[in-house]
């Protein structure tokens, strides 16, 4: 992987990151999985949010950030209808927003364990 594509990969996942924050997403992990055999993307960033209304709204708020901040577009996205579970892929950064039941239950950091995983503190 070349450096200008790691580094334009990081800025969409800080980008990410930053728009959960703004909307106080809970949990929010960064995966990096760019040494792990096997790996569909770079980066996982996992976080949840309360409700389905606060899953959803994380969401847009991610495509909107993505788009306003980088002209980045979400190339496919999945869970909108019961927002239990938001996926956006943006191929080498894929975003996974859970209702707190559901990341109990898929446990998506364990399956990953071998990667860099990175806790971003919550926001009071």
């Amino acid at each position: 992987m070349t450096k200008k594509k790691e580094q334009a990969s990081k800025k969409l996942v800080d980008t990410i990151v930053e728009a959960l924050k703004e909307l106080k997403a809970v949990d929010i992990v960064s995966v990096d999985l760019k040494k792990v055999s096997g790996a569909v993307c770079q980066y996982f960033v996992i976080c949840n949010g309360t409700s389905n209304t606060h899953v959803s709204a994380l969401a847009e708020k991610v495509e909107d950030a993505t788009f306003e901040n980088l002209n980045e577009k979400v190339w496919k996205k999945e869970g909108y209808r019961n927002a239990q579970w938001i996926l956006l892929d943006y191929a080498d950064v894929v975003v996974h927003i859970f209702q707190q039941e559901y990341r109990d239950y898929y446990k998506l950091e364990q399956l990953w364990a071998d990667a860099k995983i990175t806790r971003i503190p919550d926001v009071l």
